[in-house]
């Protein structure tokens, strides 16, 4: 997501105050150190992979300042079939099978959207590896997002056991405490440009 949450932020004081100093921080990063962290994000996203071999990885484009790059998509395309979020007007997200760069159009609040079919808002549940953006992530696994609930509405709607669901951070952005609240739903590790950290159920798998 962008750096703009738009106009539904509804988020506690606490949140919004993390939130707001992680935004700050990121947009601090130059292009070359941004674009070296990409690097060092992707490859420690390709080991994972590599490793735990996914058949299908429900993934997204980042932009502006998230990590991972925007040809995230096109690396993980290489070894699984990936579904990318469309952002629906409710904020909730649906889900279309990327097809390569050219299929890529421009989104709502600057985002990059897949064109195609698409699969309705369950199909996330069908992936074995999502990876979500994130602002940070603490020890419990909780995430701190922008605040749309858009990932959280999505995550409700898998289950437990053989899906893994990761966060893709830069340095610095895994922290003691996220604020939390009743409909927030915790992912099961973190990746950052220098390597896998498993959370709560992730522990084994992660080692």
């Amino acid at each position: 997501m962008p750096d703009l949450t738009g106009g539904g932020e509804g988020s506690p004081a606490a949140k919004i105050a993390l939130r707001s100093r992680l935004i700050t921080a990121r947009r601090r990063l130059t292009p070359e150190a941004r674009l070296a962290a990409d690097t060092q994000l992707q490859d420690q996203i390709l080991a994972f992979v590599r490793r735990e071999h996914p058949s299908t990885v429900a993934a997204y484009v980042p932009v502006g300042t998230e990590p991972g790059g925007a040809d995230l998509p096109a690396v993980l395309a290489a070894h699984a079939r990936v579904l990318l979020p469309v952002l629906l007007p409710d904020n909730d997200l649906d889900w279309v099978a990327y097809s390569g760069p050219a299929s890529l159009a421009p989104g709502p609040r600057g985002l990059r959207e897949p064109t195609g079919p698409h699969l309705g808002v369950t199909a996330i549940a069908g992936a074995d590896l999502i990876l979500v953006p994130g602002l940070a992530v603490d020890r419990r696994g909780m995430r701190l997002g922008r605040g749309g609930g858009s990932y959280d509405r999505a995550l409700s709607r898998v289950s437990g056991g053989r899906t893994i669901v990761i966060a893709l951070l830069h340095d610095g952005e895994l922290v003691d405490e996220v604020p939390t609240e009743p409909h927030d739903r915790p992912v099961d590790a973190a990746i950052t440009p220098h390597g896998v950290v498993g959370l709560s159920r992730a522990a084994e798998w992660t080692k």
